[in-house]
């Protein structure tokens, strides 16, 4: 009871330090990614600090994966170069041992990582994914900062407005240059408004001037209006519009079991299958001399869940392209990780060695 109840404590407390330190970290990455974002017209502004949680919850199956890993490797190597681990084995415990209470800690982290693979990083995507589609329709005129010349959202006419105007559909002297069939046209007006006719929004444009020259040098057109509509941005409700894989649902997945749906599913599966295999390659890895420290112990470690996770990735774009099936990838990537995990914890259990397998076949001679 003793030996379960100092480990646990323990794992608790360096657990909860590196979750930490990890969330801090990606949450600072991950708000310059979407200022950038921001700064480029891809997310709202005002929706910058929402978009970074939303991404932060996206990547907690790695980041809980990768403190549980960390604190396992952390707290077994500070046994070992503590001394304790000696002791341990002394009285009668061997390495094998330590795998009850290490997964008796874990399974509540392996479940909580099952729940953000399955159904919070889709969910989290599919927010993210809807606020930027929302960003993206926006009209024309609410694209446009009073005094700049600014693209629309299909990149085909610049606009220049003098938006006086409180209500975000209206603005006033409006400038618009654009390129059709061969053709520079500018139209200018003292006021224009949105419009809504069926899903579409049009610019309506009142008392202007429209001016139409060919690229190639040739006749100018020049008509005036009192009342001039063109479309503008994107439909309102483009219900046809296909959302990403990584933002779809996991029953969706299985309902739909195309070649990419079923690599972004392997990923999801693979990360809970992937947190399994890191609590017993921890237990394996994290053995160390104490008298060379513990340094290239854990950059050691963090080497290898930095090749398994990418290898994960890897096989994701693989099945998702079908070049490998999914089963014969999990099989091989998660069941190899699993095989090679429970033979190098045997070598350390029972203090295996080439010596120790070669001295029976030189007795018997």
């Amino acid at each position: 009871m003793l030996f379960h109840s100092s480990i646990r404590k323990e794992l608790s407390r360096s657990f909860g330090a590196t979750l930490v330190v990890l969330i801090t970290i990606v949450m600072t990455m991950m708000l310059i990614r979407t200022l950038g974002l921001a700064a480029k017209g891809s997310v709202n502004p005002s929706e910058v600090f929402l978009v970074m949680t939303y991404t932060v919850l996206g990547y907690m199956p790695t980041i809980l994966s990768l403190s549980l890993f960390i604190a396992i490797v952390g707290t077994l190597s500070r046994m070992y170069r503590d001394s304790e681990m000696v002791i341990w084995f002394s009285s009668g415990r061997g390495l094998a041992d330590f795998a009850p209470p290490l997964f008796r800690f874990a399974w509540p982290i392996l479940l909580l990582i099952a729940v953000f693979a399955l159904v919070g990083w889709p969910w989290a995507n599919s927010q993210t994914q809807g606020m930027r589609d929302q960003y993206q329709r926006r009209s024309d005129i609410e694209r446009v900062s009073p005094g700049e010349f600014r693209e629309s959202s299909g990149r085909l006419r610049v606009f220049f407005i003098d938006k006086d105007s409180p209500d975000s559909a209206t603005a006033s002297n409006v400038f618009i240059s654009s390129i059709e069939r061969n053709r520079q046209i500018v139209t200018s007006a003292q006021s224009g408004r949105i419009e809504s006719i069926g899903d579409t929004r049009y610019l309506m444009l009142s008392n202007g001037q429209r001016l139409e020259r060919p690229l190639i040098p040739g006749e100018i057109k020049i008509s005036e209006f009192q009342s001039y509509g063109a479309k503008v941005g994107s439909d309102i409700d483009p219900a046809n519009r296909a959302s990403p894989v990584r933002a779809r649902t996991t029953l969706a997945l299985l309902r739909e079991p195309s070649t990419p749906n079923r690599g972004e599913l392997a990923w999801r599966i693979g990360m809970v299958l992937a947190a399994i295999n890191f609590v017993l390659l921890a237990l394996t890895v994290s053995s160390s001399n104490p008298r060379v420290g513990r340094s290239g112990n854990l950059l050691f470690a963090l080497g290898a869940f930095v090749l398994y996770y990418n290898l994960l990735n890897l096989g994701q774009n693989w099945v998702g392209t079908g070049r490998y099936s999914m089963g014969g990838f999990m099989l091989a990537l998660h069941g190899g990780a699993l095989a090679l995990g429970l033979l190098w914890l045997a070598k350390r259990h029972f203090n295996w060695s080439w010596r120790s397998i070669r001295s029976p076949a030189r007795t018997s001679t």
